[in-house]
């Protein structure tokens, strides 16, 4: 099988994926998947969409992770292995979808606006 790559965002992250078969490794930024993600939280994120395939152990992921904060990457990494197994099989898709793996979650920081604090947050207001 030739490697396959793919793209997962969230927020800020953006995560390239590299699908191979091997025998379930994990690399994140060249750091095994463990450490990159302590939380056991983070660890089933990364594993999910292996378990609801029932694909675990069969490819090895090699990731490359930019930007935002620890759970919008390892959430970019979960759409990107999503694309990656769909890409691969295509069958696998309505398991993916039921559980909302291959939708990109759009919410994004909303701006700060001139004349308040933070988006929507105003300056105290003093009547007298």
């Amino acid at each position: 099988m030739e490697p396959i790559n793919s793209l997962g965002r969230r927020k800020t992250s953006v995560a390239r994926v590299v699908l191979s078969e091997g025998n379930g490794a994990v690399t994140v930024n060249g750091v095994e998947g463990k450490e990159y993600f302590p939380i056991t939280t983070q660890q089933f994120k990364l594993k999910q969409a292996f378990m609801l395939t029932g694909t675990e152990g069969k490819y090895d992921i090699t990731v490359n992770v930019r930007g935002g904060g620890i759970t919008g990457q390892v959430e970019a990494v979960r759409l990107g292995i999503a694309r990656a197994l769909v890409a691969v099989d295509e069958t696998l898709k309505p398991a993916l979808k039921a559980e909302e793996l291959m939708t990109r979650n759009p919410c994004e920081v909303e701006r700060k606006k001139f004349g308040r604090k933070k988006a929507r947050k105003r300056y105290q207001f003093s009547k007298r």
